[in-house]
């Protein structure tokens, strides 16, 4: 199962791969309806195999907007309203390079502080979540990641400028607001570990 699994995510991700280049995140287009699953029995499986952790809703009274994703490769889904800080959102997918760059500075972050700074990820506007799940395996991800494969948070007023490229840091501060967005992508743990202390007032 793994291995046929393999395969059909590693030929969607040579199909993703064909429209980003290391150096440049492509256009994203506008929100639409989507039809991709992202909570299969198949991709329960993969998700399994990478160690991802659950997504969890936060406490509520959150400053997000009131949307609902669902957690990838299956899971609990959550409302972003119900999150608060100290939080950094992720967003990402399979076929970002940049991304790929920065997720293990995420990991690293996630394993040292994620007790007082949890992360979340969001699988934006991604096509093929089994590849997206592949990709987190081969960087040692394990913070959770919600899915929006349709675009909507890009419907949104606080996440309207994601599509200007990814991948996009949001840093969320107690009362679940937007309190800074870094886009382009991080290189190490240190410079998120300074942006949480700047932003969010965490004394790491």
């Amino acid at each position: 199962m793994r291995k046929a699994v393999a395969v059909l995510a590693a030929a969607l991700l040579v199909g993703t791969l064909a429209a980003c280049d290391d150096d440049e995140t492509p256009f994203i287009p506008g929100p639409g309806p989507s039809k991709v699953e992202v909570d299969t029995p198949e991709l329960r499986a993969l998700k399994a195999e990478t160690g991802m952790e659950d997504c969890r809703p936060g406490p509520g009274g959150g400053a997000l907007p009131d949307v609902t994703l669902e957690c990838l490769g299956g899971g609990t889904p959550v409302d972003l309203a119900s999150l608060t800080g100290p939080m950094v959102l992720s967003f990402w997918f399979a076929g970002c390079e940049p991304c790929k760059k920065e997720m293990p500075a995420l990991q690293a972050f996630y394993d040292d502080h994620g007790d007082r700074v949890p992360v979340l990820g969001i699988d934006f506007q991604d096509q093929y979540p089994g590849s997206a799940l592949q990709t987190a395996e081969e960087r040692g991800v394990t913070y959770p990641s919600l899915a929006d494969p349709g675009g909507d948070l890009m419907g949104t007023d606080e996440f309207a400028k994601v599509r200007t490229g990814l991948p996009a840091m949001y840093f969320l501060d107690a009362k679940g607001a937007i309190s800074y967005v870094e886009f382009g992508g991080l290189d190490s743990e240190r410079q998120i570990a300074d942006l949480v202390r700047e932003h969010l007032g965490v004394d790491l």
